[in-house]
């Protein structure tokens, strides 16, 4: 079962994927997930921290991807092999995520929460 955190994670990310992010309510991400508007704001303090969460999220699971393949290529022996699946899957995986794609990219999109430099 998906922690509170989680829960809210993936409701802001499933929210942004149906609208832009500046339209997003924190109301909305909360009761998606469940849980009381003020619940979201302990969790986050408020809708940038929200933001800044779901990206840090997104770029964790990208390098946890990244991870596992190089320590499955080097236990086989085939790093080279595994740089080829590493580009495949992060391709695959950009395509796929938004958010993952901005921020690779630069690219930003409005519709997304923009990351901080």
């Amino acid at each position: 079962m998906p922690t509170v955190r989680e829960a809210l994670l993936d409701a802001a990310y499933e929210a942004v994927l149906e609208r832009p992010w500046a339209t997003v309510r924190m109301v909305d991400v909360a009761a998606a997930a469940r849980v009381s508007r003020q619940t979201l704001y302990n969790e986050f303090g408020s809708k940038d921290g929200l933001a800044r969460a779901l990206l840090r999220r997104e770029a964790q699971a990208c390098v946890d991807g990244i991870d596992e393949i190089a320590v499955r290529a080097a236990r086989a022996g085939a790093e080279a092999e595994g740089f080829v699946l590493l580009a495949d899957w992060l391709v695959a995986r950009a395509a796929a995520r938004p958010l993952l794609r901005a921020l690779l990219t630069g690219c930003q999109d409005p519709r997304l929460p923009a990351p901080r430099h």
